[in-house]
C-alpha cells in the first residue's frame, strides 16, 4: 500500500473493524522528529508553493504508521480554491486517521484551526456507502475557514494501517520527489525495530539514503528532492521508465506472497447447493459438453452478467467479495470477478488458479521486492486440454474464438497454497482482429473529385463493448458523429451522411457503418496522378531514437497483442482503362514485431487492397533496431500505388454531370444533400457542397450554398469565397460588397483588405483601392509588409508599372531574398513588358530561393513569352502544370505560347480548359494585351514569312 496519507489506504480487513470511524485529534507519536514551522517572512514570492513535505514512517508489529507534515503557500486565487476544502481518505477497518495540527501561518501569527473548533466531517452519502461495501474507504473533509491568498496552510497527521489479509507481513512503497519538482523542504524517513528489519530497495538514480540506529530502531533517511532522473525514450519498456520510488517488504520471497494470498481465493463451499450460482453451473454444464466450451461460457457469464466496478488493488484492498454476494449485486471489481470465475470453473472440475498482475508495469515486477504491492490486478489462469488460458473477468465480450488470447501483463504471480514463483506470460497474436474494416469507394467520374465511401467496421471484444455502451446512450446526431469519428481513422477527414451501429451479443461484435465523402486521395507525383492504396500499413514507421550513448542498449516495446484487418475497394474512372499498379502488390513480412500481409489487385474497373497487421507484443532488442528500421522503410516505400493514365478525366472536363457509366457526381451530391438535411443549421455541409459545385462548374449552385452558409454564420472566408464566385459570374459590384462585408467582419484581415482593393481597381477605382491599402499600411503592425506587397502588386496590374517596380525595389531592399517579392517584381515586369532582362533574373532568383516554385515559374514563363523565347516559356509552363494542372492562368498562357509555336489544336484545347476553369481569364490577360487572336495573328505572320 502507498504510504502517503493522501493516497487511498487499504480496505476490507479479514478481521472486524477495531479502529475509529471518525478522525482522532491527538499529538504526533513520540518517534516523530518534528520539522520547525516555516517563517513566512523568510519565504520569497517566487519560492515553491510546497514549503514543507515531511514523510516519516514506522513499521512495528505488523503495523505501518505514516506521519505526514505539509505546509503549502497559497500563492494564487487558483490555489486558494484548491486548498479551500481538504479531503483525506482512509480505511477505518485497518487503522486510524489521527490529526495533529491544522493551522494557518499569516505573517508572525499562527492561527490554530483545531483550537477554534474546526473538525473534519466524514462523508456518508449513499453512493459513498455503496462504494464502501467494496472498499472500506471513508473520506474526511473540512472547509478551511478564513484561508487567504498569501497564507501558509499547515497540516500534520498520521494514518495507521495493519492489514489482516497480509498475515502479519508489512509492505510499502513511496514515490521519491525528484528534480525538477520544486519543494522548499522535503524529507523522507523510514524506521523499524532493529531486531525485525524489512528488506528495502530504491528504484532511482543518484539516491543514497543514510542509515542510523536510534535506540532499538533503525532509521533510513532520504535527503530529497532526488536528482533529476535520466531521460528515457518513450518506447522503452516500463522497467526503464518507472517513477522513482522506494519500497520495503517483510515478505520472504515471491512464494511467500503467493501463499499469503491463496486463502483469499479458496473456493470450497463458495457455491452452495441449490443456490442461483449452482443453477448457472448446471446450465453451463448442460449447454456445453467440452471443458473448453464450459470455460468460455463461465468467462462470458462473469464478463457480461456482472458489471465491473473499478476498485483496484492499489492501496491494499485485497479481500475479494464472496461469489454469492457478487452474483446477487451483479457488480464487482477484479478480485470479486476472479473469485467468482474460479468458483464456477472449480465447480465444473476445470483446473484454474488466480494470478496477480500489474496492468501498466508488468515488465517491472521482476525487478521489485516481493510484495502484493507490486500488483494492481488479478485474473485467472486455467489449464484446459493441455493449453494455458488467461481469463480476465474484467474484460468484455470475449467469445470462444478469443479464448486463447493473452493479456499484455508480461510477468504475473500465480496464487497457490504451496507458493509459486513469478511466471512470464508468453504472448500470442489475437485470434480475431479487434477491428475488421471494409471500405467501398466510388471514384468513377474523376480522380479530382471527392471520394464517396461506404465503410463498415466490425469491432470485437472490450472495445466493442465500450463503444456499444457509450454510443447507445447518445442522441442520434451525437451517435452519428461518434461513429463517424471512429471510421474517420480509416477513411480520413470526412463528411458523414449516415451512420449505424448494430450489436451481436452471440459473436461479441459491434458493427459500425457510415456513408460519406472525403477529399480526393489522389496526388500529383512525378507528373502523374497517383493514389496510395495501403491504409493499415501506409503510415508504417519504426524509428526509435537510440542516439544517446545511455540509450544504446535499451530495447523497444513492440505493440501488441493486437490484430487488425482492412479491405478497400475503389471503383475507377473509365472502367479502369489505362490505370496501373506500381510498388509491390503482394507483401508478406514481419517487421518491428508485427506480421504484415498486404495484397493489391486491379480487376474490372476496381482496385482492391487487402491488409492484415497482427502482433503478439514483446520487445525488439537494441541490436535489431537498425535491421528492423530498414525493413520498415522498405515495406513503406514498396506500398502499392495506383497510377492514373496521363489522359485520365479531370474535373474541368466534366459538364456538371456524371459521364456515361459513372455515378460519382450524383453520389457526392446525394451525400452532401443528406449531410445538410441532418444538420440544416450548420455551415459545414453548405460550404463543402459549394466547393464541390464550383469544381464541376456549377457556380450558380455554389453561390446558392455560400449564401445559405453566410445566413447561418458569416465569416471572412465565406464572404471572400462568395466574392470570388460572384466575380467569375460577372457581378463585380456584388463581389465588391462581399469583400467589403468580409473587411467589416475583420478590419485587420489582409485577405479581405487586398480583395476589396483589387475589386475596387477592377471596378475602375484604382485610387480608392490604393487609398484603402495606404490607410492600413499607415497603422503599421505585423500586416504592414504584406499590405505593402499587395499595394505594389495592385499598382503593377492596374496602374503605373514603373511606379510598381519602384515600390518592389524598396521592399526588396528592406527584405532581401524574399521569394514572394522577387516573384512579384518579375510578374509586373513580365506582364507589362518592361525591364525584361532584370525580370528574368528576379524570377530565377525567386525559384532558387523558394520551396514552392509554381508561381515564380509561371512568372518566368511570362517573361520568356515577352522575349519571344517560346520554347523556354513552354518548358516552365509544363513544369507548373505538371504539379498543378488546374492552374488556369498557366493553362491560358500555355495556349497562347502553343499558338505561337503553330500547335493550334493543343493551343485550342488549353485555352478551352483555362476558360472553363476561370471564365474571366481572357479579361485578365487582355489587360496586359495578351489575347489569343493576337497570338494567332503573330503565328500567321511567322508562317507567311516562312
Amino acid at each position: 500500500m502507498g504510504w502517503t496519507c493522501f493516497a487511498a489506504a487499504a480496505a476490507c480487513a479479514a478481521s472486524p473493524a477495531l479502529a475509529s470511524e471518525t478522525p482522532l485529534y491527538q499529538p504526533a507519536p513520540a518517534w516523530v522528529v518534528p520539522t520547525p514551522a516555516p517563517d513566512p517572512a523568510q519565504i520569497a514570492k517566487d519560492a515553491p508553493a510546497v514549503v514543507i513535505f515531511d514523510s516519516q514512517q514506522r513499521i512495528e508489529n505488523g503495523r505501518l504508521s505514516s506521519y505526514v507534515d505539509t505546509a503549502t503557500r497559497v500563492a494564487s486565487p487558483e490555489m486558494l480554491s484548491q486548498l479551500a476544502t481538504l479531503t483525506i481518505p482512509w480505511a477505518p477497518d485497518k487503522g486510524d486517521l489521527i490529526v495533529h495540527e491544522l493551522s494557518i501561518l499569516r505573517g508572525d501569527k499562527r492561527i490554530d484551526l483545531l483550537a477554534q473548533g474546526q473538525r473534519f466531517t466524514v462523508l456518508r452519502r449513499e453512493q459513498s456507502l455503496e462504494q464502501r461495501e467494496l472498499t472500506g474507504i471513508l473520506t474526511a473533509t473540512l472547509p478551511v475557514e478564513g484561508l487567504q491568498v498569501g497564507d501558509i496552510l499547515r497540516l500534520r497527521l498520521t494514518t495507521t494501517s495493519k492489514d489482516g489479509a497480509l498475515a502479519g507481513r508489512v509492505q510499502g512503497e513511496e514515490a521519491l520527489v525528484a528534480a525538477p519538482a520544486r519543494v522548499g523542504y522535503v524529507h523522507l524517513a523510514l524506521s523499524w525495530p532493529t531486531a525485525a528489519p524489512p528488506r528495502w530497495k530504491v528504484h532511482a538514480e543518484g539516491v543514497a539514503p543514510t542509515t542510523a540506529v536510534k535506540g532499538d530502531y533503525t532509521e533510513l533517511s532520504f535527503a530529497l528532492p532526488a536528482p533529476k532522473q535520466p531521460d528515457m525514450p518513450a518506447d522503452a519498456p516500463t522497467r526503464f521508465r518507472h517513477p522513482p520510488l522506494i519500497e520495503l517488504t517483510s515478505f520472504a520471497d515471491w512464494a511467500d506472497v503467493s501463499k499469503v494470498m491463496a486463502p483469499l481465493y479458496a473456493t470450497d463451499g463458495a457455491i452452495a447447493l441449490g443456490s442461483p450460482l449452482a443453477a448457472e453451473v448446471d446450465a453451463i454444464m448442460k449447454a456445453e459438453a467440452t471443458p473448453l466450451g464450459r470455460t468460455q461460457r463461465a468467462l462470458e457469464l462473469v464478463q457480461d452478467k456482472v458489471r465491473y466496478l473499478a476498485v483496484g488493488m492499489n492501496g491494499g484492498n485485497y479481500v475479494p467479495q464472496k461469489p454469492a454476494r457478487t452474483w446477487a449485486l451483479r457488480y464487482g471489481d477484479c478480485k470479486a470477478k476472479t473469485l467468482l470465475l474460479l468458483a464456477l470453473l472449480h465447480a465444473m472440475k476445470i483446473e484454474a488458479e488466480p494470478v496477480l498482475a500489474h496492468i501498466q508495469l508488468g515488465d517491472f515486477v521482476a525487478e521489485r521486492l516481493p510484495s502484493v504491492a507490486a500488483f494492481n490486478h488479478v485474473l485467472v489462469k486455467a489449464d484446459v486440454g493441455g493449453e494455458t488460458l488467461w481469463l480476465d473477468g474484467t474484460g468484455m465480450w470475449s467469445r470462444l474464438p478469443d479464448i486463447r488470447d493473452t493479456p499484455p501483463f508480461h510477468t504475473v504471480l500465480p496464487v497457490r497454497a504451496a507458493g509459486a514463483e513469478l511466471l512470464r506470460i508468453v504472448p500470442r497474436v489475437p485470434a480475431r482482429p479487434f477491428m475488421d474494416v471494409t471500405v467501398a469507394a466510388d471514384e468513377s467520374s474523376s480522380a479530382d473529385l471527392p471520394s464517396v465511401f461506404d465503410a463498415k467496421a466490425v469491432v470485437r471484444g472490450g472495445a466493442a463493448a465500450a463503444m456499444s455502451a457509450s454510443f447507445s446512450e447518445l442522441p442520434e446526431k451525437q451517435k452519428r458523429q461518434a461513429i463517424g469519428q471512429v471510421l474517420r481513422g480509416f477513411v480520413g477527414d470526412a463528411r458523414i451522411a449516415s451512420a449505424t451501429m448494430a450489436t451481436d451479443p452471440v459473436a461479441g461484435t459491434l458493427t459500425l457503418t457510415a456513408r460519406g465523402v472525403t477529399a480526393s486521395h489522389w496526388r500529383t507525383e512525378d507528373r502523374r496522378l497517383k493514389r496510395l492504396l495501403a491504409s493499415a500499413t501506409a503510415g508504417l514507421e519504426f524509428a526509435p531514437d537510440r542516439t544517446r550513448p545511455a540509450w544504446k542498449a535499451i530495447p523497444v516495446v513492440a505493440a501488441g497483442p493486437f490484430a487488425a484487418h482492412m479491405r478497400v475497394a475503389v471503383r475507377l474512372p473509365d472502367g479502369g482503362r489505362g490505370f496501373t499498379l506500381e510498388g509491390q502488390p503482394e507483401t508478406v513480412a514481419r517487421v518491428a514485431g508485427a506480421a504484415i500481409a498486404r495484397s493489391a489487385r486491379l480487376d474490372g474497373g476496381t482496385v482492391t487492397v487487402d491488409e492484415t497487421v497482427a502482433a503478439a507484443g514483446g520487445e525488439i532488442a537494441a541490436a535489431d533496431i537498425p535491421s528492423e528500421r530498414d525493413r520498415a522503410a522498405v515495406i513503406k516505400a514498396n506500398a502499392p500505388r495506383l497510377v492514373a493514365p496521363e489522359a485520365t478525366r479531370r474535373y474541368w472536363e466534366l459538364a456538371g454531370a456524371d459521364p456515361a457509366g459513372a455515378t460519382q457526381i450524383k453520389a457526392i451530391d446525394d451525400v452532401y444533400t443528406a449531410v445538410i438535411a441532418n444538420d440544416p443549421d450548420e455551415v459545414g455541409g453548405y460550404a463543402s457542397r459549394a466547393a464541390f459545385r464550383e469544381g464541376i462548374g456549377d457556380r450558380k449552385g455554389a453561390l446558392a450554398d455560400l449564401t445559405r452558409a453566410l445566413a447561418i454564420e458569416p465569416s471572412v472566408a465565406l464572404y471572400l469565397r462568395r466574392a470570388a464566385v460572384r466575380e467569375v459570374l460577372g457581378d463585380v459590384p456584388a463581389a465588391v460588397a462581399d469583400a467589403e462585408a468580409a473587411r467589416q467582419l475583420d478590419p485587420s484581415s489582409v485577405q479581405a483588405i487586398a480583395s476589396v482593393a483589387r475589386l475596387d481597381a477592377e471596378h475602375g477605382d484604382l485610387a480608392g483601392g490604393v487609398a484603402l491599402l495606404d490607410e492600413r499600411i499607415a497603422l503599421g503592425g505585423d500586416t504592414r509588409a504584406a499590405l505593402q506587397e499587395a499595394k505594389a502588386g495592385l499598382i503593377g496590374e492596374y496602374g503605373d508599372a514603373a511606379e510598381a517596380v519602384k515600390l518592389y525595389d524598396t521592399l526588396v531592399v528592406e527584405k532581401p531574398g524574399s521569394p514572394s517579392l522577387l516573384n512579384g517584381r518579375c510578374w509586373v515586369k513580365g506582364t507589362r513588358a518592361l525591364m525584361l532582362d532584370t525580370a528574368l533574373k528576379d524570377c530565377t532568383e525567386s525559384i532558387e530561393l523558394s520551396s514552392a516554385t509554381g508561381a515564380a515559374l509561371d512568372s518566368r514563363a511570362m517573361v520568356w513569352f515577352r522575349m519571344g523565347r517560346y520554347a523556354e516559356a513552354l518548358r516552365d509552363l509544363d513544369a507548373v502544370l505538371a504539379a498543378t494542372p488546374g492552374k488556369s492562368a498557366s493553362r491560358y498562357l500555355r495556349g497562347i505560347v502553343l499558338a505561337r509555336l503553330h500547335r493550334d489544336a493543343e493551343a485550342g484545347r488549353d485555352l478551352a480548359i483555362a476558360r472553363r476553369l476561370d471564365p474571366t481569364v481572357d479579361k485578365t490577360y487582355g489587360r496586359f494585351g495578351i489575347k489569343p487572336e493576337a497570338a494567332a495573328a503573330a503565328a500567321a505572320a511567322v508562317r507567311a514569312k516562312g
